[in-house]
């Protein structure tokens, strides 16, 4: 998947969470991502975070400490 679309889809989400009620709407971009994303988008989606010039939403870097990002393929 390009990194394009990821970040497309991290944003979608992002703005779905902004829009409802409770807390900490980072906590529920990171449960969304870690629960439905496959480990290839959550490693793509630690490569663009660490590119660290994205257009991501601000609430996907916020989430970003509370994903489970799996470890770089060898």
């Amino acid at each position: 998947m390009s990194a394009t679309k990821l970040v497309y889809q991290a944003n979608q989400i992002a703005t779905f969470f902004e829009t409802q009620p409770g807390d900490d709407p980072a906590a529920g971009v990171a449960a969304h991502i870690n629960k439905f994303w496959e480990p290839r988008m959550r490693r793509k989606l630690a490569e663009i975070l660490a590119a660290e010039e994205s257009a991501l939403n601000p609430l996907v870097i916020r989430a970003a400490s509370q994903i489970h990002f799996p470890q770089a393929a060898s």
